[in-house]
């Protein structure tokens, strides 16, 4: 008999297996290992959008950069990449449903892997991060990322039928998401390479800067993903990725929620609340606070 050479797809059990919670078919993964994405349609409910934007819509648009509402900060972007909330999950509703929606879950589990690894020690995920972004007519932002670029926090790798990707992000739109609405854009199959593009050579500015600018439009190989609101893009982070620049009157609406290994640490240094991880379930609460820490007894603990 012929020797089996491939690992079958789907060998690695799911996260969330209730006959509801969607797993990656194998045209998922041949997609996401060809592209470095994948793009799944209505993952979100109109409800559940419903909800999140008017969750946002109680932030008061006067909250200066660095304030806080509540556990959710305003990043102090600078304004050409429009408004960002940081910690979202604290506004509750649809967002602490988004830690680990059936919808995505086993995708974001399959593409960071780990399965039947020393990294599911502490539990198979961990969010990193977690935003809500709003822009209008004239903002984007530049490109960014790459397979050049060897970050660790930023890598992607495929060995022995299974995935090793040190963080997953989940963009899923909160408006629709046409030509002219400052779209993301991306470069299918940047995640592997090995040589820079141009387009970050031939740059004058330090379009990061709060004097800079610039978007992904007229960068070549790059596409717009075109999204309804409740649509999702998941992709590994080496990915080159970027926005078009907003030319359309009204505003563009995404989150943001960045997944790695349960060992990784958060970005910004943000800690989940008392109150949400009291109430989330355990699952979800290893997602946000995967380390428990062991103390003397008696040592006294923050909570």
């Amino acid at each position: 008999m012929e020797p089996q050479r491939f690992l079958p797809h789907n060998t690695i059990p799911p996260v969330v297996n209730v006959p509801t919670a969607k797993v990656p078919t194998a045209l998922d993964e041949y997609l996401f290992d060809l592209n470095g994405f994948v793009i799944l349609r209505g993952v979100l409910s109109p409800a559940e959008v419903a909800d999140a934007n008017a969750r946002i819509d109680q932030i008061p648009r006067a909250l200066p950069r660095k304030g806080w509402h509540g556990w959710v900060q305003r990043e102090d972007h600078p304004e050409h990449r429009g408004i960002s909330y940081q910690q979202v999950y604290e506004l509750g509703g649809t967002f602490e449903r988004m830690i680990d929606h059936p919808n995505y879950i086993n995708y974001v589990a399959r593409f960071v892997g780990g399965h039947d690894t020393f990294d599911y020690h502490h539990g198979p995920l961990f969010i990193d991060e977690n935003f809500y972004t709003i822009r209008g007519p004239g903002e984007a932002i530049p490109l960014h990322a790459g397979g050049h670029d060897s970050c660790k926090r930023m890598s992607f790798r495929y060995h022995n039928g299974r995935f090793h990707c040190s963080q997953i992000n989940v963009l899923i739109a909160f408006t629709d998401i046409g030509p002219g609405d400052g779209a993301t854009m991306v470069i299918p199959g940047s995640h592997k390479s090995n040589i820079i593009h141009p387009e970050f050579l031939a740059k004058k500015t330090n379009e990061w800067g709060d004097g800079g600018g610039g978007s992904v439009d007229g960068v070549a190989g790059a596409i717009e993903v075109h999204m309804k609101a409740g649509d999702a893009i998941v992709f590994v982070d080496a990915t080159c990725h970027g926005s078009a620049k907003r030319v359309n009157p009204g505003e563009r609406k995404i989150t943001v929620y960045r997944y790695g290994s349960s060992w990784n640490r958060t970005r910004w240094g943000y800690h989940a609340s008392p109150e949400l991880l009291a109430r989330v379930n355990p699952f979800a609460r290893q997602i946000i606070h995967p380390q428990e820490y062991v103390r003397p007894p008696g040592t006294p603990t923050r909570w």
